[in-house]
């Protein structure tokens, strides 16, 4: 799909729209606020400013994939080749090499062309419609957002996203989630008023931004920008924009030799781009500069040839070399890498990961850091209300909680309030149960929990209960009181959010404020809900004075069916509420608020802040003088907000996701660092991050200096220089008050340590550190365009477990590439082995007779090895992937263990068959090498077409069951799993596990018989002939074959080789030295399931550098 880029020009102001009044907004842009533009204005500025879009990478380049197919280094390599034989006029090699090259790029270009199809209509998925006004027309019209233009008056209600920057001048209790673009999760309630100075994003109250949600109220605004002239686009521009590499300037005022050192270096930027040496991922890398390594391998190669033939250069010469050429070039490695990639993507998507580039597989599993938002990411992003405290009565709780809108999900439980210090008594818990936990470890048994530590004191400030957890049913709640139905009356009638049962769905569905439908939830667990109360009972609303952000809160008049008598109702930030109260309490249990209740309202709430709680006061005054509803429209609010009685507070919480705790601790299982990066409030970041295990509740057993560094604000940590943060004992496990540049800085700081970070996130705040980061993970249920297209990943679910997953897949992708990476170039060199040692079988006329054939070596290579490669990489994954350290990424494939069994196979194979030939020819044949036996078929060449098929029988074989053997790289062929149980000889069970693998070792070993004896395929274009006694021998190979593999394995396990010097018979771990989900065998209040509790414990020393990973 071809397109045009995208041209948009954002319009000039005398000031910033947000510091000049909407009538001077509405002049400079020559727009009417009752009218709108008419169609001939709409037209003039769609041409002067362009559409409303984002330039993104949407529009797919059929040329540039398919210049990046042809430009592979592998492909290079080949057409070389091609010429070669083309050049020596043999037209069947020529075809073959070529028939080859056009099946690799097909394939690369098909594959990358459909999963570039597939982001672009995942990134097509939220387009925002627009209600505008225009023509002078009396009721707004709904159109695509596209084509709203700058000055069009746009009409904004509670659920819309965005469609460009507004200047707004008209609001009614309006406010908008702009969680996209600052990361905060609360809603800003915005103004109509000029603002003085400059202001940040979240400051310009009076303006909505492209792309946020209208979470309540409405509005009417003045388009101001669109497109890249957005907030959004601003910051799509900075992800977009690439960092310059250093003394590239050709600038001949900062030095003589700028020009000439400045365009060196960009002319090898561009060859090394177009060769593939400079970019890409590590293995795209890896895989360039093999191909150049074995290009000069066949290069001399081939002058080793023409020496050994004194450099008389003969067709039958030239034939030998581009034989020995193509044997050193795995020719299907491309097509095997895309297609096994291909088929992993696909099964990505099914476990709701997309794959915008086929590579970010294998980079995925070196993963060793992963930076994470909180909001949306580890975190429902959703609120929900956790804790009620009442006066004189103490704190209602909701567990097991697990849905944030359905009001019968968990249930409420009545305790006491704390009255003494929290921490005092956290501490002693955590001591108990650490020397229960040592105790455990110590005798590897599971036994039940010692009394005194189920006992954990009532008042401690704690998200987790650990081993005496409270019992109930979803739904049970306490006994309603006259002071709980006070409070359900005031949270659920000083409330905006609506609720309904979805019958069709069986759901609840909720739309508001997430404060106030967390409020309304809370209510209706006690069958309190605004619509009851007002619909059934006889609640009557007089007057409603809205949220302000100056005053920080609501309240409303309402009139009790009863008695009529009207009460205020009241809710909003504690510090604000608390001095309008002139009592505590309710009914018979009211008292005047002196400065002591107030000191102890001031504790409740520092003990739920410090559980990361969103913290809000509800109050209530029955009216004295009742008043009609017209008059309390007149009536002041200061005369309305006053003598209040305090009824409680409420906790609101955004809780974790339920697998995010799971998640965290099968990525320290994995040897893989979780860091958060939030925008949100240091005390309610470290307390989500306790909460899933990021960082542990207790740091008095961690070194002070680690201890301090573990926890951040970004204030904190931008005033670092660099120096100063590589000298940190550990980075920071949690940022917060993070901004983008922040998380920028974090990312290039784990760079700078060696580690390999993944960042995932949804907003467009989080796109640069998106694109900065080696791999970005971009959610995309509610993920913005811009942080999709930054991203190497998208997760369709939004949930940070399908990260897991994800780094499983792409461990089990490299696990498998390496197979059959492996695979295919051992075959290589036990060729290259047979075919140089084969130079020194000369026929009379003293020209090398090769023991393969050049379309031997081809058929085997593109048709023996090639389905057996594409098995391996169908390969599930091991056991222990997820128990080990993630893989270098600076050895990337080519390990030094890959490397050694690359030489160590390649030489029994290459010795195999070259004994092989030496018997037949030397043995039973006397030495008979005939003449022109590389060009055609004669009587006396029929020793030497003999020993050919023989070869090439012996060699297939080998070379299939090479694939099985490298099912594992270090366990036994005939015992790949070693702590399977079930079987006493699990060999056939294992190989028959793939199935694909299987047959494509069962098929071509059976296939080989006919190939060697169909007429003309085998003497005319194979060059070999029907064989008998030899059989035989290609049969007798294979166990030698075996056997060698095998006592090869044996040695690598036994001496620990390429394994740090371990016996593979100890079992090691890749945990973490501070484990990230482990700290506390503790589980959240949203965890239903018991069986999902961790019941050991390791305890493990932490280094002087706290994280030995970090």
């Amino acid at each position: 799909m071809a397109g045009k880029k995208i041209k948009t020009v954002a319009p000039t102001f005398s000031k910033p729209p947000y510091q000049l009044s909407y009538q001077q907004v509405a002049g400079e842009l020559g727009t009417n606020i009752e009218t709108g533009l008419s169609q001939q204005q709409v037209e003039e500025n769609t041409a002067k400013y362009g559409e409303n879009k984002l330039d993104g990478e949407g529009v797919i380049s059929l040329w540039k994939i398919l210049i990046k197919q042809v430009a592979n280094a592998m492909i290079l390599v080949l057409f070389f080749a091609m010429a070669l034989s083309y050049g020596t006029k043999d037209f069947i090699e020529g075809g073959v090499i070529t028939a080859v090259i056009a099946l690799n790029v097909v394939i690369g270009f098909w594959q990358e062309y459909n999963a570039e199809k597939t982001v672009d209509s995942l990134r097509s998925l939220s387009s925002p419609s627009a209600a505008v006004l225009r023509n002078g027309d009396i009721d707004v019209k709904v159109i695509p957002s596209g084509p709203v233009v700058p000055g069009d008056i746009i009409q904004l209600v509670v659920g819309d996203i965005v469609p460009a920057d507004v200047r707004l001048f008209e609001a009614y209790n309006f406010a908008a989630l702009e969680a996209i673009l600052t990361g905060e999760p609360i809603p800003v309630v915005k103004e109509i008023e000029p603002i003085e100075g400059e202001q940040g994003v979240g400051d310009r109250i009076n303006m909505a931004f492209s792309g946020t949600e209208v979470t309540k109220g409405r509005a009417r605004g003045i388009v101001v920008s669109t497109a890249m002239g957005t907030e959004m686009g601003a910051i799509a521009v900075a992800m977009q924009s690439k960092a310059k590499k250093p003394n590239r300037s050709v600038d001949p005022k900062k030095s003589k030799w700028n020009p000439i050192k400045g365009s060196a270096l960009r002319i090898w930027d561009a060859i090394g781009k177009f060769l593939g040496l400079t970019e890409g991922t590590p293995l795209q890398r890896k895989l360039a500069k093999l191909a150049y390594v074995l290009f000069g391998c066949a290069i001399l190669l081939a002058i080793i040839v023409f020496a050994v033939n004194k450099f008389n250069v003969t067709h039958e010469v030239q034939i030998y070399a581009i034989s020995l050429g193509i044997a050193i070039i795995p020719e299907s490695l491309i097509a095997v890498l895309t297609i096994t990639m291909a088929v992993g993507m696909k099964k990505m998507a099914k476990n709701n990961v997309i794959v915008r580039k086929l590579d970010a597989l294998e980079a995925l599993g070196g993963v060793t850091n992963i930076c994470s938002d909180k909001t949306g990411t580890l975190t429902q992003g959703k609120m929900v209300t956790r804790k009620a405290w009442i006066p004189g009565i103490g704190i209602y709780s909701v567990e097991r909680n697990n849905s944030a809108t359905d009001p019968n999900s968990g249930f409420v439980t009545l305790g006491a309030a704390p009255t003494t210090d929290a921490d005092a008594n956290e501490r002693e818990y955590q001591a108990k149960r650490t020397k229960r936990d040592q105790e455990r470890s110590a005798l590897a048994l599971k036994f039940a929990d010692d009394p005194e530590i189920k006992n954990r004191p009532a008042d401690v400030s704690t998200s987790e209960k650990e081993d005496l957890e409270t019992e109930g049913n979803d739904g049970d709640h306490p006994e309603i009181i006259p002071e709980l139905e006070a409070f359900l009356q005031s949270t659920s009638l000083c409330n905006l959010a609506t609720m309904r049962y979805n019958e069709k769905e069986r759901s609840w569905q909720a739309s508001g404020d997430p404060t106030e439908i967390a409020l309304q939830v809370f209510a209706h667990r006690f069958d309190f809900g605004h619509k009851k109360l007002v619909e059934q009972v006889g609640w009557k609303e007089l007057a409603e004075y809205g949220f302000d952000s100056n005053v920080k809160r609501m309240s409303v008049v309402f009139q009790e069916p009863n008695n009529g008598k009207q009460i205020i109702f009241t809710k909003g930030a504690v510090e604000r509420i608390i001095d309008l109260c002139d009592d505590i309490g309710f009914g018979d249990q009211v008292q005047p608020l002196n400065q002591e209740h107030k000191d102890e309202v001031i504790r409740q709430m520092t003990l739920l802040a410090d559980q990361g709680l969103r913290v809000l006061a509800i109050a209530r005054r029955v009216v004295e003088t009742p008043k009609r509803s017209h008059e309390w429209s007149e009536y002041p609010r200061e005369d309305v907000e006053c003598k209040l009685t305090l009824l409680g507070l409420a906790g609101l919480y955004d809780p974790p996701r339920l697998e995010s705790k799971e998640a965290v601790q099968n990525c320290t299982t994995a040897g893989i660092q979780v860091h958060m990066l939030t925008g949100d409030h240091p005390g309610t970041a470290r307390a989500i991050a306790r909460e899933i295990g990021i960082i542990p509740k207790d740091f008095g057993n961690l070194p002070a200096d680690v201890a301090a560094a573990m926890c951040m604000t970004a204030s904190q940590f931008d005033v670092l220089t660099d120096d100063q943060i590589d000298e940190l004992p550990t980075l920071p496990f949690v940022i917060a008050r993070c901004a983008p540049s922040t998380k920028v800085r974090m990312i290039e700081a784990l760079n700078r340590r060696g580690r390999y970070v993944a960042m995932t996130g949804d907003g467009v705040n989080d796109a640069p550190s998106l694109k900065r980061a080696d791999v970005g993970i971009a959610m995309g249920e509610g993920g913005s365009d811009v942080a999709k297209s930054a991203a190497d990943l998208v997760l369709t679910d939004d949930n940070f477990a399908s990260i897991v997953k994800a780094v499983e897949e792409g461990r089990r992708m490299f696990d498998n590439i390496q197979k059959f990476v492996l695979h295919l170039l051992v075959s290589n060199v036990g060729e290259v082995i047979l075919l140089v040692v084969g130079l020194a079988f000369q026929d009379r006329n003293q020209l090398s007779v090769f023991p393969l054939a050049p379309l031997q070596v081809l058929w085997i290579n593109m048709l023996t090895s090639s389905f057996p490669a594409f098995g391996l990489g169908k390969e599930k994954p091991s056991s222990e992937i997820m128990r080990r350290p993630p893989h270098s990424m600076k050895a990337g494939v080519f390990t030094w263990q890959i490397l050694a069994d690359m030489m160590v196979y390649g030489f029994i194979m290459g010795s195999c068959t070259l004994l092989t030939f030496v018997i037949v020819v030397y043995g039973a044949g006397g030495g008979q090498l005939g003449q022109n036996c590389n060009s055609y078929f004669s009587p006396e060449c029929n020793t030497v077409f003999r020993a050919r098929a023989a070869v090439f029988a012996q060699l297939t074989w080998l070379i299939l069951i090479s694939a099985w053997e490298f099912k594992s790289l270090r366990r036994s062929m005939f015992r790949l799993n070693p702590y399977q149980t079930d079987s006493k000889f699990p060999f056939f069970k294992d190989i028959y596990d793939n199935r694909f693998l299987f047959w494509a070792v069962i098929i071509p070993a059976i296939f080989v018989v006919p190939v060697i004896y169909i007429p003309g395929l085998n003497t005319k274009v194979l060059r070999h002939t029907g064989i008998g006694w030899e059989w035989a021998l290609s049969f007798a190979g294979v166990p030698i074959f075996i056997i060698g593999i095998e006592a090869w394995k044996f040695l690598k396990r036994y001496y620990g080789w390429f394994n740090g010097g371990e016996s593979d018979r100890v079992r090691k771990d890749a945990s973490l030295s501070l484990r990230q989900g482990f700290f506390t065998m503790a589980r959240t209040i949203t965890r239903t399931s018991i069986s999902s509790r961790t019941t050991t414990m390791e305890k493990r020393p932490v280094s002087a550098r706290g994280d030995d990973q970090v």
